[in-house]
C-alpha cells in the first residue's frame, strides 16, 4: 500500500495522523479512499467532480503530479494545502 502523508489542517481532519497506508492505482483513487476512511475530510481535497482542489498540491516521491498520476505500493504521496499570508 502507498504511504499518503498529510500536513496542517488535513492531518487534523484525518484523525490527527499524518501517515496513512492506502491502496489505489492513481492519486485520485488514493485520495477518494482517504476521504471515505475519514469523512471529516470530505470536500477538503477533492471537489464535487472528484478532482484535486486548486489549493492542494500533491507530490509522488517528491514530484508534483496531477490526480490521474499512477501510483504503486512503494510510492510516497505528500498532500499539502496551499500556504497563504501576506
Amino acid at each position: 500500500m502507498a504511504l499518503v502523508r498529510l500536513r496542517g489542517p488535513l492531518k487534523k481532519l484525518a484523525g490527527d495522523r499524518s501517515d496513512h497506508r492506502i491502496e489505489g492505482g492513481s492519486v485520485c483513487e488514493l485520495l477518494r479512499e482517504l476521504e471515505r476512511a475519514h469523512p471529516a475530510m470530505g470536500g477538503w481535497i477533492l471537489d464535487e467532480r472528484g478532482l484535486v482542489r486548486r489549493h492542494i498540491a500533491v507530490f509522488v516521491n517528491g514530484d508534483c503530479v496531477r490526480e490521474d498520476a499512477p501510483v504503486s505500493p512503494e510510492d510516497r504521496i505528500d498532500v499539502l494545502p496551499a500556504i497563504s499570508g501576506g
